[in-house]
């Protein structure tokens, strides 16, 4: 059974005319908001400085490109496997060594930069590094934000990290602009935003240390391995709809509009004529139209809902490119930007959501980290196909394609609704009977990690009641399977109609009690109207067969 710990943040009701900032009174929360939003001001410091040093490096627009592809290419890589360790290991410890790893990287660019030995692939290689480490944090980031705040409050947790991430967005691009335009040497500029970039995470890596972790779900059973643990990822993301109907609308969403991202510094450079400060300004306005929404989306959402916020976003997002593509008037720009930031993390923001909430503790890290993969694949792939259309045609070309690419797609896409209806309980179902126990053969060892195994159980069903049966247990089918099974049918006996038969199969008997800890209240649900349509003096009786394996040189009982 798992081991359920008490969310020790206090319980603050959600009040008719929310703000939004409920989260801050939390004094746990309230720290590491502070310590990441310092931190992620050194972050976008960072990115408009490495962007613009690599603009004084080379004048191909690809390679300019490839800078948003080198922060977002380690998440498309490495998504699932960060999900899986956040599962599995244990998340503070795991925060402060990826945090370690980032400072690192980027105390090594430093230096690099302040001596003048970096050239366009070293900057790719080292940002391409720093992210490694922001890929492999950033599904563990998320997924504690259960254990700080009530799970009512989690909607209003994730805009207040939308704002910290979007202040730092409208802050830092400036301040690393004008950093940068503060030093005759772009070098010199890019290397003391590197260097305070590196010292930022030392007040992320001071907070972690500090926190006293008490996990919401630790399951009594041994870890999965990291493999296994990839595998129990991936089979809950392909039979859990309402996440693959979010993971759609990231993909579609983020590869259309990272043309505006990756493109960003040549509109700045090329169109505008603007230097590090003017670039670091136009960015800083995404950032501001990205605070601005954070702070407003608790009383959007209670007017809108997240399909008509994502639909108005993204045909507002269609008139950016076209604005940024054509009208090269530097006030038109900035004041379309920050709607463009408004409209960016009103999209997010709400994707995000329905991801932390459709998913139950055991898997959360890994559906984000699938999630956060699908997101910055989109903006990789996008920037690449983004910046190559740029260096063969222009840069207007580019950009007026992503907008029709993203107008033409939205009457597809709005087809996988996100947060509609009630929220499901996700809690862990607690078994009023204990699991079965594994009754070994005499003379013979048998291991938990045995396997396969074969759970049968036998119902028997009126006709009356065979369509509500069959409708009933099919929608069964994709809990068994994402919990663990790795086959799954239920057959009706030829020879007894009211005779139906449910099995599944499981990969071991492990996997099996791991299937029961997974069970959530909301799961049982669908099990308890499969059962209630049981007609029989006896409950359907269930059986557990591992599979046989061939003894070739048994041990005799008692050693005879």
């Amino acid at each position: 059974m798992p081991l359920e710990a008490p969310n020790t943040a206090p319980a603050i009701p959600p009040s008719q005319n929310p703000s939004g900032f409920a989260p801050l009174k939390i004094p746990l929360f309230r720290d590491r908001w502070i310590a990441s939003t310092i931190s992620s001001i050194g972050t976008w410091m960072q990115d408009t400085a490495g962007t613009w040093l690599m603009t004084s490096l080379t004048a191909s627009p690809l390679l300019i490109a490839l800078m948003q592809t080198a922060a977002s290419l380690p998440v498309l890589l490495l998504g699932l496997l960060a999900g899986a360790t956040a599962d599995i290991f244990d998340r503070r410890k795991l925060l402060i060594f990826w945090q370690a790893w980032m400072l690192g990287s980027v105390g090594i660019l430093a230096v690099l930069t302040f001596i003048g030995f970096v050239s366009p692939w070293t900057l790719l290689a080292f940002t391409f590094l720093l992210n490694i480490g922001s890929a492999m944090n950033n599904p563990a980031w998320q997924a504690i934000v259960p254990e700080l705040v009530p799970r009512e409050l989690i909607p209003d947790t994730v805009s207040l990290n939308a704002a910290s991430n979007n202040l730092a967005r409208a802050v830092g691009p400036a301040l690393g602009g004008l950093m940068v335009a503060a030093f005759q040497r772009v070098h010199t500029g890019a290397g003391s935003v590197f260097f305070l970039n590196a010292i930022s995470f030392a007040g992320v890596i001071w907070v972690l240390y500090n926190w006293k972790r008490i996990p919401l779900f630790k399951s009594a059973l041994p870890s999965e391995r990291i493999a296994a643990s990839i595998r129990s990822g991936l089979r809950y993301v392909r039979y859990a709809p309402d996440l693959q109907a979010s993971l759609a609308r990231a993909f579609t969403f983020t590869f259309f509009v990272s043309a505006i991202w990756s493109l960003l510094a040549v509109v700045a450079r090329r169109d505008l004529h603007q230097g590090a400060l003017g670039y670091g300004i136009l960015n800083g306005s995404l950032g501001l139209g990205a605070v601005t929404a954070a702070t407003l989306l608790p009383r959007i959402r209670h007017r809108f809902t997240a399909d008509q916020i994502i639909a108005a976003s993204t045909l507002y997002n269609v008139f950016t490119l076209l604005v940024l593509a054509f009208a090269h008037i530097p006030i038109v720009i900035i004041l379309t930007l920050i709607l463009s930031g408004f409209a960016w993390t009103s999209t997010m923001s709400s994707i995000n959501v329905s991801v932390q909430l459709a998913v139950p503790a055991w898997v959360q890290a890994r559906a984000l980290g699938a999630y956060l993969m699908i997101f910055q694949g989109g903006m990789a792939l996008g920037s690449i196909l983004w910046g190559f259309v740029a260096e063969h045609t222009s840069t207007p070309i580019a950009l007026a394609s992503a907008a029709c690419g993203l107008l033409v797609t939205l009457p597809l896409v709005q087809r996988f609704h996100i947060l509609q209806g009630p929220l499901p309980d996700l809690s862990p179902y607690k078994w009023k009977r204990p699991a079965p126990e594994l009754i070994p053969i005499p003379g013979i060892d048998d291991e938990p990690t045995d396997g396969p195994v074969r759970v049968s159980i036998d119902y028997r069903i009126p006709a009356e009641n065979y369509a509500e049966f069959t409708k009933a247990i099919h929608e069964l089918r994709p809990v068994r399977l994402r919990d663990g099974a790795i086959r799954w049918g239920i057959y009706r006996d030829a020879a007894d109609p009211e005779h139906l038969n449910e099995s599944f199969l499981m990969e071991s008997w492990l996997d099996y009690l791991r299937s029961r800890e997974r069970q959530t209240a909301a799961d049982h649900k669908i099990h308890d109207r499969v059962r209630s349509l049981h007609h029989d003096e006896a409950p359907p009786k269930t059986t557990h067969q591992i599979y046989a394996k061939e003894i070739t040189n048994p041990t005799p009982p008692n050693g005879h």
